[in-house]
């Protein structure tokens, strides 16, 4: 849950949160020539409740998110669509943000949409409690509108949050 974590660090360890490895897929875009930048989102937290529903008592009222984008062919490009077009992403179900799948996984298969742009079923809209801009980078959103979890909370919350990559 370390928002600073560093990418050699994730890989290292072979897991990370969701956020953790959005980040991974943003460095190697940059390493491949594709820039890359953050749209920030505040979340409500109660958005992680069906996924953890044992600890509650640990998720923030809000949680700061980022968002990655990438510059295809002059457009940014928001994560949620880089494996498909929208009407192959609507068909793919929508994100209930239970059991093991995190939006790391869930953009592979379904459009995860923050501004209720796509589809009834896609549209998480009414758990962005603020738009907070975009960042050329996720080390300055989080360097600007801080991390979500202090430091003793991150050390808990890490080992439960983090997935195995492999």
């Amino acid at each position: 849950m370390n928002e600073g974590q560093p990418v050699s660090r994730t890989l290292a360890l072979g897991r990370g949160s969701c956020s953790q490895r959005l980040a991974l897929l943003e460095a190697v875009a940059r390493a491949c020539g594709i820039a890359s930048r953050v749209r920030g989102l505040l979340v409500e937290g109660r958005f992680w409740y069906p996924r953890f529903p044992r600890l509650r008592a640990l998720i923030p009222r809000q949680v700061v998110l980022a968002w990655p984008e990438f510059l295809l062919d002059g457009r940014w490009t928001a994560v949620s669509e880089l494996y498909g077009d929208l009407d192959t992403l609507r068909a793919g179900g929508r994100f209930t943000n239970t059991g093991g799948e995190t939006l790391f996984d869930a953009v592979a298969r379904t459009a995860v949409d923050w501004d209720g742009d796509t589809c009834p079923a896609c549209d998480l809209s009414g758990h962005v409690l603020a738009d907070l801009g975009y960042f050329d980078s996720r080390d300055e959103l989080f360097r600007v509108d801080g991390q979500t979890l202090c430091l003793p909370v991150r050390v808990i919350a890490d080992p439960v949050m983090s997935r195995w990559t492999a």
